[in-house]
């Protein structure tokens, strides 16, 4: 089995193993499983040659630092330490972002894709904003801000003729970032975990994948 094929598997794994973690309520296997399953979707990116082009880099760097925030999530009841988590997804999205950037761009999808986005994240606001403790509500605005445009960018990469994944990947990753503000800000709970992590697991793969993707069409 080649070195992409085992680390998408591991990871899948290392999901499932998570998500029994989340429901038992384990700190030792969430601690255990959630570093294997995010180390997983790196080895997906560096197999897929993401070292050897400044796109690969770029999304390298954007999934090293969602690790980071993947493990900075763990502890609960740590404001701080989840602040600092975030912040380490917000710079991966820029990374994501500027990644983007180095490709061919759409304009109509870029323009489409922020209408939609803007309703979207509008709505999610809205219902999101009465939740929010009063010093995270500009903190929030801002991630909104940046996930947003690396999302808007994904699109108009994808419309340009690049890789479908490179849209469906962002797209699932703003998606996935909704079950965390709800599970942090609104209702706690297991549910939150079911549809979240998964998500965000097959966001991080599809990104991951897309270096291989991009070089089979000469860019």
């Amino acid at each position: 089995m080649e070195l992409r094929t085992l680390s998408i598997v591991v990871c899948a794994l290392a999901v499932a193993a998570l998500l029994v973690a989340e429901q038992r309520e384990s700190q030792a296997g969430k601690w255990l499983a959630k570093p294997i399953a995010s180390l997983a979707f790196i080895a997906v990116a560096v197999a897929s040659g993401a070292a050897g082009t400044g796109y690969g880099r770029l999304v390298l760097l954007g999934l090293v630092l969602c690790l980071l925030g993947d493990v900075l999530l763990i502890p609960e009841r740590r404001p701080r330490v989840f602040r600092l988590g975030v912040f380490a997804f917000l710079c991966g999205h820029v990374a994501f972002a500027t990644a983007f950037l180095t490709q061919a761009l759409d304009w109509r999808w870029l323009g489409l894709a922020a209408v939609i986005l803007a309703l979207v994240l509008w709505r999610v606001w809205r219902w999101l904003g009465p939740h929010l403790p009063a010093d995270m509500r500009v903190p929030v605005q801002a991630y909104f801000i940046v996930i947003a445009t690396m999302t808007v960018l994904a699109c108009g990469v994808t419309g340009a003729g690049g890789p479908p994944l490179i849209a469906l990947g962002a797209v699932a990753f703003t998606a996935s970032d909704i079950a965390v503000a709800r599970d942090r800000f609104v209702q706690h709970g297991f549910v939150n975990r079911v549809w979240g992590l998964p998500l965000y697991y097959l966001a991080q793969v599809l990104l991951a994948l897309t270096p291989a993707l991009l070089a089979g069409q000469g860019n």
